[in-house]
């Protein structure tokens, strides 16, 4: 099977597979995917980012797939956590996320640098704010789930509310640093060499500071967001220039600080 896959668990590494939700948009991409890990020797999962709060059964399906005594999220948005109640009160799972909203049972807090130990695997949590600030990744021996700071085509948008372009570009450079694994996003299909990805994604927030540097120059450095997606996002669909918008004073913030 590959990549968009409804409603069905697609293998992809010997311990991840990928249940993809059927909730394609501009900013979900084919839909949320929603990762199932399991080790050898057990029948347990481990959900990652349950999905929405949906009517086409995808929390169903995924409580249908076993045992799943632990969930883990990977940020707030609502397409990763809607579906967290519905997927508890059929499971009975712990739920554990990096603020206190998400969390259900006595799992606690995420913790940057703790290893869980579930499901016959170590899962490594780090810390990779900048999208959110309660953005997270999971690291296994051969992948890393990174939810939606890196996705599997396109690139990220930082949140309005919380995001920060600082914190996100130290979050691309620590993910570097993990060297060569599958990359599992949260979004699109997975991708193959986690440091080209993140080069790229490094060397394109790169160049998108330099060419809102020479915005501001052309149009003044008072320059408001808007002008500035209207002055340098000529490549991107006009669609996308609301999101691009956030993106822009993210990048204007960070210039100006």
């Amino acid at each position: 099977m590959e990549h968009p896959a409804y409603g069905l668990l697609r293998p992809v590494t010997d311990t991840a597979s990928v249940l993809l939700c059927e909730n394609p948009g501009l900013m979900t991409l084919d839909g949320t995917n929603t990762w199932v890990l399991r080790g050898p020797g057990t029948d347990e999962m481990v959900v990652i980012d349950p999905g929405p709060d949906d009517k086409d059964e995808h929390i169903e399906r995924l409580a249908a797939l076993g045992p799943i005594p632990l969930v883990l999220i990977s940020h707030r948005h609502s397409d990763h956590t809607g579906g967290i109640d519905r997927l508890v009160d059929m499971t009975g799972a712990v739920v554990r996320s990096v603020g206190s909203g998400f969390q259900r049972g006595l799992g606690g807090p995420l913790v940057d640098g703790e290893v869980i130990d579930a499901a016959g695997l170590k899962i490594t949590v780090m810390a990779t704010p900048g999208h959110t600030a309660d953005s997270v990744s999971f690291l296994l021996d051969d992948a890393v789930l990174t939810a939606d700071t890196i996705l599997g085509r396109g690139t990220t948008v930082i949140d309005k509310e919380d995001g920060g372009l600082g914190d996100y570009l130290e979050s691309l450079r620590r993910l570097h640093g993990i060297g060569h694994r599958t990359v599992l996003p949260g979004h699109g299909p997975e991708l193959d060499d986690l440091v080209a990805i993140s080069d790229m994604y490094l060397a394109h927030r790169e160049e998108r500071l330099e060419q809102v540097r020479g915005a501001l120059r052309d149009l003044g450095e008072d320059a408001a967001a808007r002008q500035v997606v209207e002055h340098v996002y000529t490549d991107v669909d006009e669609k996308l220039w609301d999101a691009a918008e956030w993106s822009v004073q993210a990048q204007l913030d960070y210039l100006r600080s």
